[in-house]
């Protein structure tokens, strides 16, 4: 979590010269190739419904990617997160058959509007654009992990995480480059570019796959739920982003929400 916040933190610095579209384009690139040849999983053969699969799988993180630095381009990082986190936040409820998590889902909903360009006092105005870039990106999130899960059940998730990357370049780095153009692979950006690439997607996934076999699932996704606190605090460090009492309060709603329901449906379980 900690990798990956920096990571975008770092993103945001490539927005003045590059923009979100050409910005995911590289990280994509870049980590897509990282993860391919450490895993060479051109190398495993494929079913038909397999392929399908994975073209959903990775279109999903292509837009998800694309998505979430649209909304990072406009709203603080640990707001952009907490939005973004409703995703799969809602895919989980959207499951449960319990009442209590309802309050899950009131949590959640408050938080999010607490967020919306409503508070007067806010430090930074929030813009209603990045708002909804940032709740796309969270329904891409719901996306992806559903496409992972059924590609999960017939391919270690190390080759489907690199070619599902692989994808995404596909699908986002063409336009990336038609907007770009030779500018995209310019000298400069390319070190932080691919800082980003490693931060954000090469080194989290490998780390999330050690943690995920090292740790029970409930306790795995009971620490998720720190994520938009860590970005938070990314934003504020690496990207001097203050927020006001309301939007930690929103965050603080959100996280409570995600740890809630991650507890409730694991006993379910």
């Amino acid at each position: 979590m900690v990798s990956i916040q920096t990571g975008a933190s770092f993103a945001k610095r490539l927005f003045p010269e590059l923009g979100p579209l050409g910005a995911t384009s590289l990280r994509l690139i870049f980590a897509s190739m990282i993860l391919l040849l450490y895993w060479q999983s051109w190398t495993r053969k494929w079913s038909r419904p397999q392929l399908l699969t994975l073209v959903g799988y990775g279109t999903s993180l292509g837009l998800m990617n694309l998505l979430f630095y649209c909304a990072l381009e406009r709203v603080p990082l640990g707001l952009a997160v907490a939005l973004e986190f409703t995703g799969p936040l809602g895919l989980a409820l959207l499951a449960s058959r319990r009442a209590l998590d309802f309050i899950w889902a009131f949590l959640a909903a408050v938080g999010v509007l607490l967020i919306l360009p409503i508070q007067v006092s806010s430090v930074q105005k929030i813009s209603i654009d990045g708002v909804g870039f940032a709740l796309g990106a969270g329904i891409c999130w719901a996306l992806y992990i559903l496409f992972g899960k059924r590609i999960g059940e017939d391919v270690p998730s190390g080759h489907a995480t690199a070619l599902g990357m692989g994808v995404a370049a596909i699908a986002v780095a063409p336009f990336g480059l038609l907007l770009q153009g030779r500018h995209l692979f310019h000298i400069d950006l390319l070190p932080w570019a691919l800082m980003v690439a490693i931060l954000s997607s090469a080194l989290p996934y490998s780390l999330e796959m050690i943690a995920l076999k090292k740790l029970p699932h409930k306790t795995f996704s009971t620490l998720m739920s720190l994520e938009p606190a860590i970005a938070a605090l990314s934003g504020l460090i690496f990207l001097k982003e203050n927020l006001s009492w309301v939007q930690w309060f929103a965050i603080l709603l959100v996280m409570i929400a995600s740890a809630g329901a991650c507890l409730t449906l694991s006993s379910e379980e």
